[in-house]
């Protein structure tokens, strides 16, 4: 078995993201450990891109994105951050337009299930690309860190968006304003973390739920997660039209003819993903 160093020496030598599959299940690692995995700009490009294919491949039916080494993700990397300041490069309007905003839509729009394994700490874009997922299972070592202000930024990657809906919009102000990191046990009480698993469990456990997501209904769990986006900025009313067209569209699926004859069969369904 591969050690946990030599892992992390083999991604960071395969490029800053590393792209791996297991069935149906597609994993999106950061891949800088020795700069425990700060988004620099070929990095963010590099997620930007492969986070797009995962979505557009219909043989990828849950993907899960995690970090490299002790951290999951610290946002920006702040020292090319500066050179490119001092370059006198628009860097924030930049990249928050080509960079940061396509990465977070595409984590919560892709027509599939997202887990986000938080081997470390997640902080600034990061911690919103950790929101952004369906599901947060978190190491115990691990935490969260809305550090925006402490670098006199503003938030971004929907930082604004996620917090206010997990946590309550007085709960949100406050980690933005005032900037910590929260332990994985307090993400879990405040509904940052879906489940929270010894260290050592948390590639196990993270395969386990994502190979049960891959092997589910996927244009079902495509559709709640649209009904679910759509019903957090519609009234109740324009929420059941749009439940109801969606309940047409998973009506028509494979899926949902196999399911309703395997349950009269007494059997348990098997999933296609169509």
């Amino acid at each position: 078995m591969t050690s946990a160093p030599d892992t992390a020496r083999a991604a960071a030598e395969a490029g800053p993201v590393v792209v791996t599959a297991d069935g149906a299940v597609t994993t999106v690692r950061l891949a800088r450990p020795e700069a425990m995995n700060a988004l620099d700009v070929p990095t963010k490009v590099a997620l930007r891109d492969a986070l797009t294919t995962s979505a557009q491949d219909e043989e990828v039916r849950c993907v899960v994105l995690t970090g490299t080494g002790r951290a999951f993700c610290v946002g920006q990397d702040l020292r090319e951050h500066v050179r490119l300041l001092g370059e006198g490069s628009d860097v924030l309007g930049s990249t928050v337009a080509e960079h940061y905003n396509p990465i977070a839509l595409t984590l919560a729009t892709m027509p599939k299930p997202v887990v986000a394994a938080v081997n470390g700490v997640a902080a600034g874009a990061c911690a919103a690309f950790a929101f952004a997922a369906d599901l947060r299972i978190v190491a115990e070592s691990a935490g969260f860190n809305l550090a925006f202000t402490g670098i006199a930024l503003s938030a971004d990657s929907g930082s604004s968006w996620w917090l206010p809906r997990l946590v309550g919009a007085g709960k949100a102000k406050e980690l933005l304003l005032l900037p910590r990191t929260i332990g994985a046990r307090e993400a879990l009480d405040l509904g940052l973390a879906t489940e929270v698993v010894p260290d050592a469990d948390l590639a196990d456990r993270v395969r386990e739920v994502a190979q049960r997501l891959a092997a589910g209904p996927t244009v079902a769990y495509g559709a709640v997660r649209r009904a679910v986006a759509y019903s957090l900025a519609h009234p109740l009313e324009e929420s059941l039209a749009h439940e109801g067209e969606l309940m047409t569209l998973t009506g028509a699926t494979a899926d949902h003819k196999a399911a309703v004859a395997a349950f009269l069969a007494k059997e348990k369904p098997v999933f296609e993903g169509r």
